[in-house]
């Protein structure tokens, strides 16, 4: 995913919030739909979320200001969102068809474009 996205970020300046992190807990916040606040809240406290997003050892400090991630989704645009939507369905297919996989309508409208056309 870094590959994928490292033309959108420079080597000057303040360092960025690695790409795991920020998109790790943007995919976290739309499958248990929490709003930006309460996903970094809740990852001080799920030591499983903060492995998912790259960490090796406990944290107990926000990775990162919840308004990160309007910057974030303004930086990725459509087409990043629907790169990290493919990429989730290419690790776990069987997720667009299980009930308890809720999203939120924007991630719902672009599920469909990932599903195999009818033969």
């Amino acid at each position: 995913m870094e590959f994928e996205f490292q033309n959108l970020y420079s080597e000057q300046g303040r360092p960025s919030i690695p790409i795991r992190k920020i998109a790790g807990l943007l995919l976290l916040k739309e499958m248990f739909k929490e709003s930006d606040e309460s996903v970094v809240e809740r990852w001080i406290e799920n030591p499983y979320w903060q492995y998912f997003t790259g960490e090796d050892f406990f944290q107990n400090k926000q990775p990162f200001d919840p308004s990160e991630f309007v910057h974030f989704r303004k930086r990725l645009k459509e087409k990043g969102l629907e790169f990290i939507l493919s990429q989730t369905v290419a690790l776990h297919p069987e997720a667009k068809n299980e009930r308890k996989f809720r999203l939120t309508p924007l991630f719902k409208k672009k599920i469909l474009l990932f599903q195999p056309m009818p033969n």
